[in-house]
């Protein structure tokens, strides 16, 4: 019964030494590698002997806590432990402890360095794990082409990065402008005497009215045109008007017309009707006053005319404008003059009727600047059946113009455009991407022309590109800071120890 006894007591000795050996800031049971001597301090001593042996590989050393912290060479903590060697037999499924791998053809490659599986912007040039156990992924020659950024497929997702296949397409681009309606400068028309006369009659005829062609203006007495009709009279009567064949020989007509200049012509020449020139000519009544009729349709814009007035030859009665043809006079930036083309079709909005569409195309694109806006002046032709447009409105002028060829394009939502740099992020697949420098060409409403840089079929990211061009630089950044601080370790840990350091 005794022995029974003290049996217990040495076995409940034991446990409470267990529990009491159990490190709760690290969270693990005792080394029992203590007991055999091949615990940490052991490991440490036979470390070098053992990689000079070719018995074991060390493929880089761990904190002894057990904590995410890593080093490629022999370290010791700031209470003076040690690191622990990991061998590459201790850890097979850590994918970074292989050095090299073989390609398809046999050969080896060397990993470069190594990524964080999350697609955090953090490398390594060691194998580590992150602060969730993960193994860092190694990048081997070959597999890193500059500046080209991995993300893992849950970090594409919560990003929303989208891609989109480059192809060749015809690019609609729509210029927007500002209009002003203007007249047709050749459906204006004057009416003006080419003699001096009075004004007997003006008609209804205000500035504003629309008149048709033929209607009546007003009524012209001249004493100018009482003589000549005449004589009018008297050259039908003689026969020194036009003769018809038969009633005088060739030389009596000859004789008797040469030197004299036809009645009906000096008429003609001063615009008068030819109905009434034709009515005198056949009554032998010439008229003391004619009725002045308009010449065409259209509205009168400027009226001088006053009953009773003396109107001397050139001066100007009416100003009539045909309204059924107008112009619309656009602005149009000066980087937008290289995409329009005279007959480009154009839509015009007027401010007046904000629901009408008006139909119509380039007539003019005008060979000069404006030097105060950079603009240019480009003539728009359209029809104005219904004269709902009226001179000097203000009117939004869109014209449809584009390359005429189909061109390589993408998205403008994949350029980058930062002024002096244009990139595009391309997409290599596996969670794999590149910015890439494009040179750029026309634009079009939804795409822009890739004139180098990317070819069709290749994919470009249309969204969430702005992240991935931010990461690639920073990737770059810290890679290079990756690569500089590594020779740095290397000659830390070549350096001579010091006496104490040799001695522990």
């Amino acid at each position: 019964m005794r022995r029974t006894l003290i049996g217990g007591t040495a076995i409940i000795a034991v446990l409470i030494a267990l529990v009491a050996g159990y490190r709760l800031g690290a969270g693990t049971w005792p080394d029992t590698s203590l007991i055999n001597g091949s615990g940490p301090a052991a490991a440490g001593a036979h470390v070098h002997e053992s990689a000079e042996k070719g018995e074991r590989q060390v493929l880089y050393w761990k904190h002894p806590d057990g904590k995410p912290d890593y080093s490629p060479q022999p370290k010791k903590t700031e209470d003076g432990r040690a690191y622990l060697p990991v061998y590459d037999h201790e850890e097979p499924q850590f994918e970074g402890a292989k050095t090299t791998t073989k390609t398809a053809d046999g050969q080896e490659r060397k990993p470069i360095y190594y990524r964080n599986p999350m697609g955090l912007p953090d490398i390594s040039p060691v194998p580590k794990k992150d602060s969730m156990g993960m193994d860092y992924i190694p990048v081997y020659e070959g597999e890193d082409d500059a500046g080209s950024v991995s993300i893992s497929p849950e970090k594409i997702q919560r990003s929303g990065v989208r891609s989109e296949e480059v192809k060749k397409r015809t690019l609609g681009h729509t210029v927007r402008a500002p209009g002003i309606v203007k007249l047709d400068e050749r459906r204006i028309s004057v009416i003006a005497l080419r003699f001096d006369g009075y004004l007997e009659k003006v008609a209804d005829v205000t500035t504003g009215t629309h008149v048709k062609a033929g209607e009546p203006l007003m009524t012209i007495y001249a004493p100018e045109l009482l003589s000549i009709g005449a004589r009018l009279v008297v050259e039908e009567e003689t026969g020194w008007g036009p003769i018809a064949s038969g009633r005088r020989t060739a030389a009596e007509s000859a004789r008797t017309r040469a030197p004299v200049i036809g009645a009906r012509r000096r008429l003609e020449n001063m615009k008068i009707p030819k109905d009434v020139i034709d009515g005198i000519a056949r009554t032998r009544n010439v008229p003391d006053t004619i009725v002045w009729r308009a010449p065409n349709d259209g509205i009168v814009l400027d009226r001088t005319a006053v009953e009773g007035m003396r109107a001397q030859a050139g001066e100007v009665l009416f100003r009539i404008a045909d309204h059924s043809y107008v112009w619309v006079m656009a602005d149009v930036p000066e980087a937008e003059l290289g995409a329009l083309k005279v007959g480009q079709p154009v839509t015009v909005r007027a401010r007046a009727y904000p629901d009408r569409e008006f139909r119509g195309k380039v007539a003019v694109i005008y060979p000069h600047l404006n030097k105060e806006t950079r603009t240019a002046p480009v003539r728009i032709e359209l029809p104005n059946a219904d004269l709902a447009l009226l001179p000097d409105m203000y009117a939004d002028v869109e014209i449809t113009a584009g390359a005429d060829r189909e061109v390589v394009a993408v998205p403008n939502s994949a350029v980058i455009d930062s002024g002096t740099r244009q990139v595009v992020i391309l997409d290599k697949g596996d969670g794999r991407f590149e910015p890439r420098e494009v040179k750029l060409g026309q634009h079009g409403d939804r795409f822009r022309e890739i004139v180098e840089g990317v070819k069709a079929g290749d994919k470009v990211v249309t969204s969430a590109n702005f992240l991935i061009d931010a990461e690639s630089n920073l990737r770059a950044a810290l890679k290079g800071f990756a690569a500089e601080a590594a020779p740095a370790e290397e000659d830390s840990a070549t350096e001579p120890k010091s006496g104490a350091e040799a001695g522990q």
